[in-house]
């Protein structure tokens, strides 16, 4: 009973305390009192503070460099009489400077794109509260109502998601953007990297795609076409329809004249012109002569010290030694097979080839692959290292000899030879006793070679490959050098550069691709020095041209003979005896080459196989294919150049006129006068009997 009273008066005071907390509610009415506005004023004032410092502090952090970078400018590379032949970018735009953007141009783009562009700050309120109420409407946030600015930041900074937040950090990169550029940069931005259609970004790329000119050429039609592509452009592009293209510029057009940009007049007389496309046609220069272009941006890189982003973006201008017509002639030669060994399925027949000019060291043509272009790829015209087998025998052997005084008629010896454990062989296995040295060149015999050049000494035939620009190991200092037995080898450039000696009367130029490197303004930044040596007198080098003519008119060389002046070199190298895997394999070649040159020009043609083993190896020779290649590139290059013969020096003359008088004396003295006519004719059939006996004869193991 006591515990119920006790629970009752419990409840009892509860209830009257909740009574009096609901009733002490009631009456709590804050905003009656004078301190309840004011705090409330300070808490959204500083509401407010916190707000717009955030949004002002996140606006601030947000990274615009990327817009203040200059963009990527193409390189241009020039041919040999300073015109465009080639463009170099890693980029898809080729920028313009606000200069060459014509007022009409950036007018049109105002008013299509955004009317008000002078009146906001990067965002136009007006135009996104419009907007807004269009996409809560639809609910798909599809509107526009973005200005110049807010597109631009949109390409540069964002994803293209149509969300809220993508929309307001739009605005704020519109805003930071406004703080840093001035308007006429932002035009110059947008115009510079917004799309136009079939694949071209840029105005630049545009106007040249359009109307075949550049975009400071535009006319006001022009301008309003390419301003109204921008909102749609595969829909409005005038290579698709013309007829809904002039619609979307006849309408910039409209409101080009309600906002002003131009008269009424200037508006009729627009509206009804045609769109007439590619007024001016224009040539797409990017991935012209591509195998040049590779050894230009090499040269540029490990000569001259430029960088591949300098040379892809930097606006250079780069002149070369480059012949359109030698490297056409080379380019189109390569692209047919029928001149190239058959290959294997996995594996074609590399090759690679150089023409120069030995008068200058230009290089006049260059291809450095066959099959497909693979940018900078592998360049077997100038980074290969082979042994250049019997190519070499003219450097290391025959012009240090004639240097010693030895002559074309000096006889060698062609018997079984054994120096010290080497004992070189002839290809054929035969041997002829004596023989002259202009037959053992025509003839590209192996064991007069070695002969010869342990007569002269090694290390005369290591100086003058030397002097010839030639780098030689340590290991090749030895009897092998005489076949082109080199560790390293050498490479076509290196080929070419050197038989330009003979060609050059004695005078080796460097070989080089890059005449002169400049700004886009001319400025110069890089300049070609001459580099010419004295590698051996004229006479000696004319001696060496007599003996290769010959050669290609009599000897190993006839497939390289163009109908005109022309001397050169076979060379052939075996596949190793010593590797197990060709044991069993009798004829098989790693290597072969021609060297040779005309009074004009001088090229170096290598084929092989990348990667030679038992199932990859050649069975052709430096005379077949590859001379065939020589002359086929030099044919067509020279097919307008009129033809003359190899400059005979002075210093020859002088000598062979002392010879013969010599000569004259010592008949007179030892013969009848009535005897000297028969001894001369005699003299001539022995010739002809020793031709008639080698011809055909004489191939060599490294020809």
């Amino acid at each position: 009973m006591e515990e119920s009273r006790t629970s009752h008066l419990l409840k009892s005071k509860v209830g009257v305390g909740l009574s009096k907390s609901i009733r002490t509610l009631k009456n709590f009415k804050p905003w009656r009192k004078p301190k309840f506005w004011s705090r409330l004023s300070i808490f959204l004032l500083l509401a407010m503070f916190l707000t717009t410092g955030g949004i002002t502090l996140y606006i601030s952090s947000l990274d615009i460099s990327k817009l203040q970078t200059p963009l990527a400018q193409p390189s241009f590379l020039y041919d040999q009489k300073d015109n465009r032949i080639s463009q170099l970018s890693s980029s898809r735009i080729e920028p313009v400077s606000g200069q060459q953007i014509p007022l009409i141009m950036k007018n049109a783009l105002i008013a299509v794109e955004d009317r008000r562009f002078y009146d906001h700050q990067g965002v136009d309120l007006r135009s996104i509260a419009r907007a807004l109420i269009r996409d809560l409407k639809s609910g798909d946030f599809s509107e526009g109502g973005s200005t110049i600015t807010q597109q631009l930041a949109k390409n540069f900074f964002l994803v293209s998601d149509k969300t809220i937040t993508r929309k307001l950090k739009e605005a704020a990169y519109a805003l930071k953007i406004e703080t840093v550029l001035e308007k006429d940069e932002i035009l110059v931005a947008y115009l510079n990297q917004i799309y136009f259609g079939e694949g071209k970004w840029g105005l630049q790329n545009a106007a040249q795609l359009y109307f075949g000119k550049s975009a400071e050429k535009l006319t006001l039609e022009e301008s309003a076409l390419l301003a109204g592509l921008i909102k749609s452009p595969n829909n409005y592009s005038p290579l698709r329809s013309k007829e809904k293209s002039l619609a979307q510029r006849n309408l910039v057009l409209s409101l080009m004249k309600e906002q002003n940009y131009i008269t009424p007049t200037e508006y009729e007389k627009a509206i009804v012109q045609p769109i007439i496309l590619k007024k001016e046609v224009t040539s797409d220069l990017s991935g012209q002569y591509a195998p040049y272009v590779d050894y230009v941006i090499e040269e540029a890189i490990e000569l001259i010290g430029f960088t591949e982003e300098q040379i892809l973006n930097g606006g250079l201008q780069i002149y070369t030694q480059m012949d359109p017509s030698v490297q056409k002639a080379a380019e189109d030669v390569y692209k047919d097979s029928s001149f190239f060994p058959s290959g294997k399925a996995d594996q074609i027949v590399q090759s690679g080839v150089v023409v120069i000019d030995h008068t200058t060291g230009g290089i006049k043509g260059l291809v450095g692959y066959r099959g497909k272009e693979v940018y900078r790829g592998f360049n077997h015209a100038t980074a290969l290292l082979r042994q250049p087998g019997s190519a070499f025998k003219p450097l290391a052997v025959y012009a240090p000899a004639l240097e010693k005084g030895y002559t074309p008629d000096s006889s060698l010896n062609d018997s079984p030879l054994n120096i010290d454990g080497y004992a070189p062989t002839n290809y054929d296995n035969q041997y002829r006793g004596k023989v002259t040295m202009q037959e053992a060149i025509r003839h590209s015999m192996n064991v007069p070679a070695v002969w010869l050049l342990n007569e002269i000494g090694i290390e005369n035939g290591v100086d003058f490959a030397t002097r010839s620009g030639i780098t030689l190991e340590k290991e090749d200092h030895g009897l092998p050098l005489a076949l082109g037995g080199l560790d390293k080898g050498v490479s076509p450039l290196q080929m070419a550069q050197a038989y330009g000696v003979f060609a050059n009367l004695g005078v080796m130029n460097k070989a080089y691709a890059i005449s002169k490197i400049t700004t886009k303004d001319g400025s110069v930044l890089f300049q070609a020095e001459p580099d010419a040596v004295q590698v051996t007198t004229p006479s000696v080098a004319y001696m060496m041209t007599l003996m290769l003519q010959d050669v290609v008119t009599n000897g190993t060389g006839k497939n390289a003979n163009l109908g005109r002046p022309t001397a050169g070199k076979t060379g052939s190298v075996e596949l190793p005896i010593d590797d197990p895997q060709f044991s069993g394999i009798s004829k098989g070649e790693k290597d072969v080459w021609f060297v040779g040159y005309t009074p004009e020009l001088t090229a170096a043609v290598w084929m092989g196989y990348d990667k030679t083993d038992s199932t990859h190896y050649l069975t052709t020779a430096g005379g077949a294919e590859p001379a065939g290649v020589f002359r086929e590139i030099l044919s067509r290059a020279l097919n307008a150049t009129p033809i003359v013969p190899f400059e005979i020096p002075q210093d020859y003359i002088e000598q062979n006129k002392l010879s013969n008088k010599m000569r004259k004396w010592f008949e007179d003295k030892l013969n009848p006068k009535d005897q000297d006519s028969k001894n001369e004719d005699s003299d001539d059939n022995d010739n002809n009997d020793d031709d008639d006996k080698d011809k055909g004869n004489g191939k060599d193991k490294k020809r």
